[in-house]
């Protein structure tokens, strides 16, 4: 596929796989066709079918993981050895579109990343649309930039740019909500498309609501405390110091008294929101270090 010089990129297409035999030749072929010229790169993750003799039948390079490791692992395993300069992220289940690759690419260089925004009827069920609804209410919050769709799994990346959050990605599902705030909290652009997802022909999703649902909660806290800790710790001590005066409040009117519980919520705000100071700078010095290296590096 021929692209305007402006857009004219070198593209690794990544497709973590486990056990989709069954359909990832068609993908494979599909993207073959639309991006002749593209690498695609199928990581196998432990898969107990015959997935990498597909893929490798059907023109991939195939890297393998000796056991399941986990969906994260094996994007980290495509973006270690991806050539491209740019990186397409997508599921080898079908659900994802490889038509809508160029609709990505057109926005390169002036994004650092592109993400496929799930149509409300894409969603898998009502549980994980109100999931969904609220870790990106959240996640805006931490980051103060819209975020349309924290957890979808299709999108284009500049390479460089990915490597950097290497460290930081997790070996399970939740990469796409570690990549997503790291990027915007070191204040990279981030472009968010409308697509339309297929759903799944073979097999169901290996995601679990509550326990994968409890670890994106925990990675946004995460993120949050390593790139601003104040958005965590200023409402909690907030939080802390209402309770105290509202106990206090409380107890001088009928007890007439001031008591030690009031003054242990108000010492704990206090507390709480030092930490969160102290965090802070912390956090400044680990971020000035960073950039300091990376200049040399460049």
């Amino acid at each position: 596929m021929t692209y305007p010089e402006k857009y004219s990129h070198s593209i690794t297409v990544v497709l973590p796989a486990y056990n989709e035999a069954l359909v990832i030749s068609d993908i494979i072929h599909k993207i073959r066709t639309l991006h002749p010229d593209a690498e695609i790169l199928v990581i196998n993750d432990g898969s107990t079918d015959n997935t990498a003799e597909v893929s490798m039948a059907a023109g991939a390079t195939v890297w393998s993981h000796p056991y399941n490791i986990g969906n994260g692992a094996a994007v980290k395993t495509g973006i270690r050895n991806a050539t491209g300069d740019i990186i397409v992220l997508m599921d080898a289940d079908g659900q994802h579109q490889p038509e809508d690759i160029s609709r990505m690419l057109r926005y390169f260089p002036e994004f650092d990343m592109v993400v496929g925004k799930r149509e409300r009827d894409g969603q898998a069920s009502m549980g994980r649309t109100i999931g969904n609804f609220l870790y990106n209410g959240l996640a805006s919050y931490v980051t103060r930039f819209p975020v349309e769709d924290l957890t979808s799994g299709f999108r284009a990346i500049k390479a460089d740019v990915a490597r950097e959050y290497l460290y930081l990605l997790p070996n399970t599902y939740s990469y796409p909500t570690t990549i997503t705030l790291g990027i915007l909290r070191d204040g990279r652009s981030v472009k968010y498309i409308p697509i339309h997802i297929q759903k799944r022909k073979i097999g169901k999703s290996g995601i679990r609501i509550l326990s994968d649902g409890t670890r994106f909660l925990m990675i946004i806290i995460k993120i949050c405390t390593l790139y601003s800790p104040l958005r965590i710790f200023l409402p909690v001590s907030l939080a802390m110091f209402l309770l105290g005066v509202g106990w206090s409040l409380y107890s001088l009117v009928l007890m007439g008294r001031f008591t030690n519980m009031g003054a242990l919520l108000f010492t704990t705000s206090v507390v709480i929101f030092m930490m969160g100071l102290v965090s802070e700078q912390i956090c400044q010095m680990r971020w000035e270090k960073r950039s300091v290296k990376v200049i040399k590096e460049k």
